[in-house]
Parts: structure tokens; C-alpha cells; sequence
């Protein structure tokens, strides 16, 4: 039988979250068929060289504000980010990212939403629209009985096997009690809590006392929050984990201290997970002293943080297993949007703004893969497998995408990205003028980028070619994605004796610990 390939990619150096190794790749409608040493001798319709150059599994972005209204700011207005998910997907595949989850918001004041109504919205802005494949995350914000009894049908109606909850900010905040009734049902039918971990009342304090003050230029949001009021929420945060048995993530972790108690629960067996993004890794506080308004650009939260250290400090917990995770947290606003970062200067009628106006969050999605690929790989911080498990491989597993997405292996969806030969790559200054998403700026540039994905593949076609400087994917070719409870959560059994005992021995002997399963 004269059996044709669609596509056959050779001499790569196939990365892994295992290992590397030297070979071809053969796909055949949209999947992995086969990958050996040398598979030249095949016939196929299309043949990619990667000329020695690394070949990794897609990026899978785990947490992106898509198409995303109402997105917080230090006060709650009502914003909204500039990338749909038309622009938003065209800039992640030109970035190497195949797969991202989106967040679909529940909001409070729309408590006639069933969750239900909250995914077909979602639905209605995506579908036909993705260059990317894609997913959601709920967010909880008002967890009543009705709504966490609609939990049940989250994965097997709906394909969500997660949801996120907020510690901070007025509209979308939840108590430690709200807290623990939502993360106990999350954990009787497999959905994995993500929790933005910041102290609001720590905030609110000092949001206060800098208004006394007068200081209200964008620098004074990080003073507002300071890295111990990550760290007090973080630990609170695991702590309500504990008491409830429930694997959570802790989400766009910015700060050293809050790593190492992360990594103390980690130590002692519990199901903590943790995700950090390039600018924790890349950026320090000194974007927001800016003149003319430029620090806006880098309002996020959490922070960004002072000191070298601090960068120094989420970078060993990337090589040491801490983080699970490298996430975008992409958020973006135009700076000249009346709903954007603008609204800051022209609510508050100061040519300097008011920071606790300024809608909170910056643009990465497109950015991540190589910037960490640039400071991670090729600096010598992380390993490539490391990098892949940080970029990829990790997210698919947490969030019930994996085998499908994540993996270089014969079934897998045929999501890859080839790197460029690093002999062959010249040394490029980042600027917004090269992206793809509809924000006008980043806050990334100026940083030298070091390799960036010659050719993007998802599901066996070339979505983006760097060589002709264009993506070359169509819109609508981008599927929802439906997951599955986390492969770590399915694997939560065999931690349950571990940290029972540990439970009862350190914390209350005389008590079993409870069990909600």
C-alpha cells in the first residue's frame, strides 16, 4: 500500500518533558503517527527541516483574561481588555502557544446566571473566532447553593475541570467560609481550585493611608500591596486546602516569601501547586516610576516586586520543581482606551492618574514561550525538559489535557513548535511592532530576545511561519477543548495517607482529618 504522510519533520532535536533526543516526527490527520530516529525514507505531502533545531511540544497557557469584561482594577470599574479571541489567539500561536484557557466570569450582581448561562456566553465570543484551540475556567464569584449544586455538571456537560477564586478585590473577593464550601464540593467531582492569594483587608489599609498621602502615581500601586500580603493569603490559602483535603493552584505567585512556604507545604506532602509568570521573572518595580504615565504599563497584580533577589528567587523555584507552572496571566488594556489604562487620567482629571483606577493586568500571551525559552534555556537557568514541563507539559496534566495536548507522543494532537537553529537566530530587541495582539504596547520591551518559534503546528498544520514573517493559520480553525479532572487530582489517592497522618501527627492527633471525596 502506498501510504502518504501529511507531514514529516526531520533532523530535530525532540524535547521532552522526559528527555531530548535526536529524530523525525510523521503526522498524519492532525496526530503524532510515529517518531524515530530517521523516518526520511517516508512519503509525505509536505516535509519540514528543523536543521538540529529544537522541536517541543505546543504551549499551553493556562491562564489568559480573553474577551474578558469587567477585568478588575484597584477600584472595581467596569473595563474591558483589547484582545477578543480573534487577536488573542492569533498573537498566542505566533508565540508558540497552541492551547490557552480562558477565564469566563460569574458576576454578583447577575445572580439570575446559572453557570450554565455563563459558558454559553463565553461560547457565543469564541466560537469561529480561535486561530488556537481553547478552553475555560470558571470564575466564582458568588457561590451560592444554587450555583455550586450546577459544580456536578461542570466536567462531564461542559468540559471544565477547574475555577478560579479571588481573596481580593471588592467585586469578586470570597471569605475564608465561601472559600472552603466552594474548594469541598470542587473536590468531591474533581475540579481544580485556582486561588489568587493577596490579603484585601492588608490592601485596603494601605490603600488608604497612601491616599492621605497624595501619592497616587502608578508606583504606588505596588506599595499598596506589599509581598506580605501575598504571603499571609498564601499560607492562609494552603491552609484552607489542608483543613478540606483539596489539591489547589496558586496563581501568578510574585514573590520569594511566598515561594518558600509554598515549598514548606510541598515538602510536607500536601497537594499545593503553583503557577508564576515572565514578568515576576523578568521585571522589577522600577517600570512603574516611569515619567509621563509610562509605569501604568506595568500595573498587574500582584506587583511587580523590588529587587533583583526577588527574580532570583522565583527562578530557583522554577528549576526546583516549586512552581508547576509558567502561566502568561495575559490581560491587556490599550493605553489610549478610555477603557483602558486611560480611564486612570481622564476619571481622575490628574495628568498623572490615580494608580487606583488603573485597570490591573498586561499583555503576554504571544511573549511567554519565547521570553522564557530566551532567560530560561538560553541562559543556562532551566534545562529544555524543564522548560517544557514548565510551558507545556505541566498545564495539560493540571488542567485535564493530557495526553491530547502537552506531549510529543504517537496519538497526541500534532501541536509543535521548531525553534530556530541557535547558530541561525540573530539576536532580536523585542518591540510591540512585531506582535500580534491588539494592545499597543508591551512591557516586555526592549529586552533582547535570544531565539523565538520558527514554525508553529497545531493539529498538523503550520499555523506560523516566522520565515515568512506571517501567520499563516485561519481563524475559526481553533476547536474548545474539553478537559478532563487534573491528572494530578487523579493521582490525588496516593497522597491522601501521606498527608492524613501528617495532618494528625503535626496539627490535632485527637482528630481525623476530613475527607470529602
Amino acid at each position: 500500500m502506498d501510504f502518504e504522510f501529511d507531514t514529516l519533520i526531520i533532523n530535530g532535536k525532540i524535547a521532552t518533558a522526559s528527555e531530548c533526543f535526536n529524530g523525525d516526527i510523521a503526522i498524519k490527520d492532525g496526530k503524532i503517527f510515529a517518531i524515530a530516529p530517521d523516518l526520511k525514507s517516508l512519503k509525505a505531502k509536505s516535509v519540514i527541516d528543523a536543521e538540529g533545531a529544537y522541536v517541543t511540544p505546543g504551549g499551553v497557557d493556562g491562564h489568559t483574561h480573553i474577551d474578558q469584561e469587567n477585568t478588575p482594577g484597584a477600584k472595581d470599574y467596569a473595563y474591558r481588555g483589547c484582545d477578543g479571541f480573534e487577536s488573542g489567539s492569533r498573537s498566542s500561536i505566533a508565540g508558540g502557544t497552541t492551547t490557552f484557557l480562558a477565564f469566563a466570569m460569574q458576576h454578583k450582581h447577575r445572580r439570575d446566571h446559572t453557570l450554565s448561562d455563563v459558558i454559553a456566553h463565553y461560547h457565543d465570543l469564541a466560537t469561529g473566532n480561535s486561530y488556537c484551540d481553547y478552553g475555560f475556567h470558571l470564575i466564582i464569584t458568588d457561590p451560592t447553593p444554587e450555583r455550586l449544586a450546577e459544580f456536578p455538571k461542570l466536567i462531564p456537560d461542559f468540559g471544565i475541570s477547574s475555577v478560579k477564586l479571588y481573596m481580593t478585590y471588592d467585586s469578586l473577593k470570597l471569605n475564608d467560609y465561601e472559600i472552603l464550601h466552594t474548594i469541598s464540593t470542587a473536590r468531591k467531582v474533581g475540579i481544580t481550585p485556582m486561588i489568587h492569594a493577596e490579603n484585601v483587608d492588608i490592601i485596603a489599609f494601605f490603600s488608604e493611608e497612601l491616599e492621605k498621602l497624595d501619592l497616587l502615581d502608578p508606583y504606588s500601586h505596588a506599595r499598596s500591596r506589599p509581598a506580605l500580603a501575598e504571603h499571609e493569603a498564601t499560607n492562609r490559602a494552603i491552609v484552607l486546602s489542608e483543613v478540606m483535603n483539596v489539591p489547589i493552584l496558586l496563581v501568578h505567585v510574585s514573590s520569594p516569601g511566598s515561594v518558600q512556604r509554598i515549598r514548606k507545604a510541598q515538602g510536607k506532602g500536601l497537594p499545593i501547586y503553583a503557577e508564576t509568570c515572565p514578568q515576576y521573572l523578568l521585571l522589577t518595580d522600577s517600570r512603574l516610576q516611569h515619567p509621563n504615565y509610562e509605569g501604568a504599563k506595568c500595573v498587574c497584580s500582584p506587583p511587580l516586586r523590588p529587587s533583583k533577589e526577588d527574580l532570583d528567587g522565583l527562578w530557583n523555584g522554577c528549576r526546583n520543581g516549586t512552581f508547576t507552572i509558567i502561566s502568561s496571566d495575559h490581560c491587556p488594556f490599550r493605553m489610549d482606551s478610555d477603557i483602558g489604562k486611560a480611564v486612570a487620567i481622564k476619571d481622575s482629571g490628574k495628568p498623572g492618574g490615580d494608580w487606583r483606577l488603573i485597570p490591573n493586568g498586561i499583555p503576554g500571551i504571544e511573549t511567554r514561550m519565547p521570553l522564557i525559552f530566551t532567560f530560561g534555556v538560553c541562559t543556562g537557568r532551566l534545562s529544555i525538559e524543564r522548560f517544557v514541563q514548565l510551558t507545556s507539559t505541566n498545564t495539560a496534566k493540571l488542567y485535564g489535557l493530557y495526553p491530547k495536548k502537552g506531549s510529543i507522543i504517537p496519538g497526541a494532537d500534532a501541536d509543535l513548535v521548531i525553534w530556530y537553529p541557535q547558530d541561525k537566530y540573530k539576536p532580536t530587541v523585542l518591540t510591540n511592532e512585531m506582535l500580534h495582539h491588539d494592545c499597543d504596547y508591551t512591557a516586555f520591551e526592549g529586552l533582547e530576545m535570544l531565539n523565538w518559534p520558527r514554525f508553529t503546528i497545531l493539529r498538523g498544520q503550520v499555523v506560523w511561519d516566522a520565515d515568512k514573517g506571517e501567520v499563516t493559520g485561519t481563524k475559526g480553525y481553533g476547536e474548545f477543548v474539553s478537559r478532563e479532572p487534573s491528572w494530578f487530582a487523579k493521582n490525588q489517592i496516593l497522597f491522601d495517607n501521606i498527608t492524613q497522618t501528617a495532618w494528625k501527627n503535626e496539627w490535632r492527633p485527637e482528630f481525623d482529618r476530613p475527607s470529602f471525596k
